[in-house]
């Protein structure tokens, strides 16, 4: 199995630490908001990584975490006149439906900040007393310049480094560079107690603290969005690295690329900004899954119309083929083809596993006989569940598409049928090409074939 190490700057051969068991964290959300779509491409992107390694390596123990503690939070909360935990609650378990929408299954651990104060202090001691770490005016600031290969990750030298942190010029700090591993809190913000003060830690602080209490000092994959390579990623190896006296923090490195909208960067400024929250109100959960899946996972995905338009006919493929091999069971013991599993075995490439799923459709809608069918149902629906596909029955989906997208309802088109049926029986073919050209007319496509009438969705 390849994976690409952004550490290594290539793919590397993966193999965990304990051969059947892969520790794995992945950097989640801050719970201040609902979460745009950008934010669901790691979660879906992982989540697939996490299905295939389970399938090589059996347990996975997979840790996304819930930042609770944040000055955006703070905000919210205090525009309320509510406690930060209201908040927190109220957008984790927005979160969470919202992912199970796009069936992303849960984490092993969804630790939050809040829970792990007494190990992030803990952490903080240690890099104090071990030369790493200073105390100045109630904050504590990491000294970058005391780990050598601070910018490894990035690969930014110290130039690049000081412009790409927009870091704050403070009187406290040692080096420019230097970033805070805890602040005071003034008495109408959140803070708990330490022996620096009652205040709160920096952000990048949780994570190391939360990764090394639930999956030990090094661990197998981290990963997360591009976006954090610098500098959420670069703090969180200097300070774990050094808090475990030079032990590595994580094998491998992985981020996912990008999501823009209509070709544009998503911001508030655009107004662009995009919500799973509504989104799935408007498209089935699947649609935007398979669009997050579409391209490569490091490469930029652009969100558009038409690459949604195209995501809701590949779906209509798909369970249009499951439809096509009806009651068969699938055959016992099948699962998914080799090349399938290589292409996600290879960095985790979605565009060619894909394909290879819809090879395996166009196969279902010729096979004959009931044996090629439940050999290719099985196929299609074991390679389908690695990509969190194909998780319901075909007419759920066609039911549900019709919903979603204001077309006929499946009864109506049934009905319609049943009429054309009947016109055909009479050879009366002008009002059998009728109903037909009118169904189309309105978002529905009929085709004749062996075994009678089929309809899927434009």
């Amino acid at each position: 199995m390849q994976l690409f190490n952004t550490l290594a700057g290539r793919k590397e051969e993966f193999t965990p630490t304990d051969p059947q068991r892969v520790t794995m964290y992945v950097c989640g959300p801050t719970v201040y908001s609902y979460a745009h779509i950008g934010n669901a491409r790691p979660a879906v992107v992982f989540d697939t990584l996490a299905r295939v390694l389970r399938r090589r390596f059996g347990e996975v123990c997979y840790v996304r975490n819930i930042t609770d503690i944040d000055d955006k939070i703070n905000a919210a909360a205090a525009k309320e006149g509510v406690t930060i935990k209201v908040i927190a609650d109220r957008y984790a378990a927005a979160y969470y439906e919202d992912l199970a929408h796009l069936g992303v299954q849960p984490p092993s651990h969804a630790p939050r900040v809040t829970e792990h104060l007494p190990q992030i202090i803990s952490m903080i001691e240690r890099l104090i007393a071990s030369g790493h770490a200073y105390e100045g005016q109630g904050h504590v600031l990491f000294h970058t310049l005391s780990y050598a290969d601070y910018g490894k990750l990035s690969k930014r030298d110290e130039q690049s480094l000081m412009a790409g942190a927009r870091v704050e010029v403070a009187p406290y700090k040692k080096h420019a560079g230097d970033f805070v591993l805890w602040k005071p809190s003034t008495p109408e913000q959140p803070g708990w107690d330490s022996p620096w003060g009652r205040g709160r830690p920096g952000w990048h602080i949780e994570c190391s603290a939360m990764a090394e209490a639930l999956l030990g000092e090094t661990i197998d994959i981290h990963g997360g969005g591009h976006d954090l390579i610098f500098p959420h990623h670069e703090n969180e190896i200097a300070q774990s690295v050094c808090a475990h006296g030079g032990k590595p923090f994580a094998r491998f490195w992985m981020h996912n690329g990008f999501l823009n909208m209509q070709g544009e960067k998503m911001s508030k400024s655009l107004g662009n900004v995009t919500l799973v929250h509504d989104l799935v109100k408007l498209l089935p959960g699947e649609v935007i899954r398979l669009v997050l899946l579409t391209g490569h996972y490091r490469q930029p995905l652009d969100w558009t119309d038409d690459v949604v338009s195209d995501a809701k006919k590949k779906l209509d493929r798909l369970y249009g083929a499951l439809r096509e091999l009806g009651d068969v069971p699938p055959a016992a013991g099948v699962t998914a083809p080799q090349t399938f599993i290589d292409a996600l075995e290879d960095d985790l490439n979605t565009p060619m596993a894909l394909a290879e799923l819809f090879e395996l459709a166009r196969l279902a809608n010729k096979a004959a006989d009931a044996a090629e069918k439940a050999q290719i149902k099985a196929q299609l629906l074991d390679a389908a569940s690695l990509l969190g596909l194909l998780q319901g029955g075909a007419e759920q989906w066609f039911a549900q598409a019709s919903q979603a997208g204001g077309s006929l309802g499946a009864a109506e088109i049934e009905a319609e049928l049943a009429r054309r049926t009947a016109a055909r029986a009479a050879k009366n073919w002008a009002e059998s090409d009728s109903i037909r050209d009118s169904l189309k007319a309105r978002g529905v496509l009929v085709e004749d074939g062996k075994d009678g009438q089929r309809w899927r969705y434009l």
